[in-house]
């Protein structure tokens, strides 16, 4: 891969729970990166607390560029083992687009409680109308309007990668869009 590529949206696999981890690394080198958080009871001492966690367990959306991160991977000072989620066919880094992470950080970044974090391969997207959100938490997100778990939802996906979906919109807050699915 080209190390002089400019800085693009990486979807990154750690292991061991770890992405908090990989997350204070990347910000001490000043990388923009992106975990999707939810919230967790926990009972400790008998006392219940709610915390702030990893709504996906392992994965990290870092910006920047291929070579910046392959340097990073190969330091011995950081000692946190993280890899490329790569395509199945090529075997090349997943290069996310800007507009899918877009609307992905609009939707996974309001932590609703109600969201649904999905494979992309168990969503028929060619069964939806492409709608834009037009007010409410998720104003601006783009993405396919679905029947999921008996309510309709809007599924906002990073191809290849995975997809979440909102809480119910109603249908007055939607306006359709025009072109392809895939934006």
């Amino acid at each position: 891969m080209n190390e002089l590529q400019p800085e693009c949206w990486y979807a990154l696999r750690v292991s061991y729970s770890r992405e908090l981890k990989l997350k204070e690394i990347l910000d001490t080198h000043g990388l923009e990166n992106f975990i999707p958080m939810s919230y967790k009871i926990i009972e400790k001492d008998g006392q219940r607390k709610r915390i702030r966690v990893p709504a996906i367990h392992n994965l990290v959306f870092v910006h920047a560029a291929y070579g910046a991160l392959r340097s990073l991977q190969n330091d011995p000072v950081s000692r946190l083992a993280f890899y490329f989620l790569c395509h199945r066919g090529t075997r090349r880094p997943i290069v996310i687009p800007d507009s899918q992470m877009r609307n992905f950080m609009l939707v996974a970044g309001t932590e609703d409680e109600s969201l649904l974090y999905l494979s992309p391969d168990e969503i028929p997207f060619e069964k939806g109308k492409r709608v834009r959100v037009l007010s409410g938490p998720f104003a601006g997100a783009v993405g396919v309007m679905l029947r999921l778990r008996k309510d309709r939802r809007v599924v906002v996906q990073v191809q290849g990668v995975m997809a979440v979906a909102t809480t119910f919109i109603h249908p007055s807050l939607l306006q359709l869009c025009d072109g392809p699915q895939s934006e």
